[in-house]
Parts: C-alpha cells; structure tokens; sequence
C-alpha cells in the first residue's frame, strides 16, 4: 500500500488525489489523514528533506516527493488514462502546462502565506504584490491560450484544474471575472473528471 501525506487544502496534494481516482487505482493508496493520523501523517512529511507534501512511500519504503513526480509514478500503476503522454511534442505540452499552473499555485500559496505567518507590521506588500504578479500574468497566458485535450484530460490538465480551484478557495474566484474562456474550460473539465468534485476542500 502506498502512502501519502494529506492536507485537505493543499492543491498539490489534490492533484495526487484527482490522478488516483483517474487511474482507478484506490485500493493501492492510502492517504494518511492529519487530523485521525496526525503522528504519522507528521512522520512522513518529516521524512521529505524539504518538508513538504505530498510524499510518498511505496511498498519497498522507498520515499517520492513531489506531486509532480508521485503523478508519475502513479500513471505507471494502470494503464488508461494515460496522464502522461508519451509523445515528446505532447509530453513537453502537458509537462509546460503544469509547470506554469504549478508556478501559478506556488505564487498563490505565498501570498496566503504572508498575512497568514508574518505579523501584519512585517508584511511587504510590494513582495506580495509581486507574487499576485504571477498569479494575473499566468491566467491572462491561459486565457489567451486555452488548453485542450482530445480523449481525456492529462497531467497538466489536472494541474490546472488544481490551481484555479486553489484561486477559487483563497482568492475567492476573482479569477473568474476577467477570464471567461478560463471559467468554461473548467467547467469542461469538471465534467470530464469527477473527482475534481469529489476532491474539492472542505468549506471552513
């Protein structure tokens, strides 16, 4: 049985989630609950050099980290969908697609980050504003660059579907007003998978 770290608002580890119901392939994961398992959970987590979630251990305790690799090595467990193309041109596309959503995520993570950890004296607000840079420059890319997939939505797909739900949860959809092709292709996608639904954080 794999396992992996949790954390209900982290859109990284939603993206495992999201892979492992694509796959069909819950009964070799177990995701570790941090409030029911808090010491493993911790554990776990700690085993990551970089403190990070998700990690992953497999059966032979080898440990995985990041999301993007734990994806990968979970595409390898079934063989459709396909996440990761195996075509260069469409391979480097799905991988370009999820570095920028990726990147757009990381940007907004520390832009919580910063009223969330510093006192509100220490906060830098041109910092912050720098990292909401990112954030609008990614989404007005995507905007003018709408992604497609043909049979199914792949990795980078998933990664950004990821991201504009983080965007929705803690910058309360601003997004959407300025972005309407972005709103309808997320719309698609939920369609498409399910699971984004069913993974979508609890409500605070």
């Amino acid at each position: 049985m794999i396992q992996i770290t949790q954390s209900y608002g982290s859109p990284f580890v939603r993206k495992v989630r999201i892979a492992v119901s694509m796959k069909g392939i819950a009964n070799k994961v177990e995701f570790i609950d941090p409030q029911a398992d808090s010491k493993r959970n911790e554990e776990l987590r700690a085993s990551n050099p970089l403190q990070k979630i998700p990690a992953a251990r497999l059966d032979d305790g080898t440990l995985i980290f990041d999301s993007h690799v734990i994806c990968e090595y979970l595409d390898t467990l079934a063989p459709s969908p396909q996440l990761f193309p195996v075509a260069s041109i469409e391979r480097v596309k799905a991988l370009t697609l999820a570095s920028l959503a990726d990147g757009i995520m990381e940007a907004a993570v520390l832009v919580v980050y910063e009223s969330r950890f510093r006192p509100e004296e220490k906060r830098h607000q041109e910092w912050v504003d720098r990292q909401q840079a990112k954030v609008d420059a990614g989404l007005a890319y995507l905007e003018k660059n709408v992604p497609n997939w043909k049979s199914h939505p792949d990795y980078g797909h998933i990664t950004l579907a990821c991201a504009l739900g983080f965007l929705d949860i803690r910058q309360a959809g601003t997004w959407r007003a300025k972005h309407p092709k972005l709103l309808a292709w997320l719309g698609r996608f939920e369609t498409a998978v399910p699971a984004f639904a069913a993974t979508a954080p609890p409500k605070s």
